[in-house]
């Protein structure tokens, strides 16, 4: 079985938090999903776990960083294409995410990111394969 990855999120509101990400193409899993988490299918490996506070608070002794103030982590996507950057980037915007940073654009690498309802910076990336592999 490949290594997967499950990356924990707290939100002030669920509802509001999986209605933003549907906008984004991304479906749930119920399987593991109820009325105080829901599991955010980014790939076959990958899976955003979106809890409630109250229940996030089960989970640590820390208080939970406020990521409208200050930011814990970067959450970075890549994509297949320049242009499904844009794509995931604006269908963010559109869907009521808040710019995060500018542009990056560095010609064999292209970026952009947004903040989700909840503040969490998210980053979508491509990168030229003729780049990456060495041969650009």
């Amino acid at each position: 079985m490949p290594q997967m990855i499950f990356v924990n999120l707290p939100v002030k509101d669920l509802e509001t938090t999986k209605g933003f990400f549907a906008k984004l193409g991304f479906s749930t899993n119920p399987q593991f999903s109820d009325e105080t988490t829901a599991c955010l299918v980014i790939s076959d490996t990958i899976y955003a776990m979106l809890i409630t506070e109250p229940k996030f608070k089960e989970f640590t002794r820390k208080e939970i960083a406020d990521a409208g103030k200050s930011t814990e982590v970067i959450l970075c996507l890549s994509a297949e294409s320049r242009e499904k950057v844009d794509e995931l980037a604006d269908a963010a915007l559109a869907a009521g995410g808040s710019p995060a940073n500018e542009p990056m654009d560095y010609g064999t690498m292209y970026g952009r990111s947004f903040q989700d309802p909840d503040h969490h910076i998210w980053e979508v990336m491509w990168m030229d394969p003729a780049a990456v592999e060495g041969r650009s």
